[in-house]
């Protein structure tokens, strides 16, 4: 009886030291970082919704004071849709076709607000208005907190993508990770596309 529980403690006493080398090796690293990933995705996506959201009552405003600028105008409505039409799911993130078409719509929906912001300059009741100001400081803390979001999401996958790429991850990756593969990151799809948009014209 004493032999069996002894032997039964030994059993124990292994598994638990063989349970925390694994640990301590990195085995949960890989699953990790690619949960970071998402999870810093999910940001990214909250700030361009954030973003889309403001668009609407920006566009009304203008369009009380400079309704002959209507192209302009269209160019955000349309250039929004589009944006908020493509979105990036989970699985997505490995998809690099389907990455570069969000990022293009959203560079169209930047450039589009860009100009509608241009515009704002020639209208100057427009630019005193208290509503276009507090709009327009919104969705320059926005455009701000998107440089964020975009700036952990690539730190994210970039120690996704070094984990499985170096050792140990690499082992780990080969033995028991190998359906995860290397991630795409954000790639600049504008000139000085790293830089958040200029929207303050005082």
């Amino acid at each position: 009886m004493n032999t069996q529980r002894f032997r039964y403690t030994w059993q124990v006493a292994i598994l638990l030291m063989f349970s925390s080398l694994l640990a301590g090796c990195g085995i949960n690293n890989i699953p990790t970082y690619d949960e970071q990933v998402k999870s810093a995705w999910s940001q990214v996506e909250n700030q361009y919704q954030r973003r889309a959201d403001l668009i609407p009552n920006l566009v009304e405003t203008v369009k009380g004071f400079a309704r002959q600028e209507q192209e302009t105008l269209t160019a955000v409505v349309e250039a929004r849709a589009k944006a908020t039409s493509i979105n990036i799911s989970a699985e997505d993130l490995n998809d690099p076709a389907k990455m570069r078409q969000f990022e293009q719509a959203q560079s169209q929906l930047t450039g589009a607000l860009s100009r509608l912001m241009a515009v704002s300059e020639r209208y100057p009741d427009l630019k005193s208005n208290q509503n276009f100001l507090a709009l327009q400081s919104q969705l320059e803390g926005t455009e701000n907190r998107i440089a964020v979001a975009r700036r952990d999401f690539i730190a994210s996958v970039e120690r996704y993508n070094t984990e499985i790429r170096t050792f140990p991850g690499r082992i780990w990756h080969s033995l028991m990770y190998s359906d995860m593969p290397i991630r795409e990151n954000f790639s600049a799809t504008t000139e000085n596309a790293e830089q958040a948009p200029q929207v303050n014209f005082e």
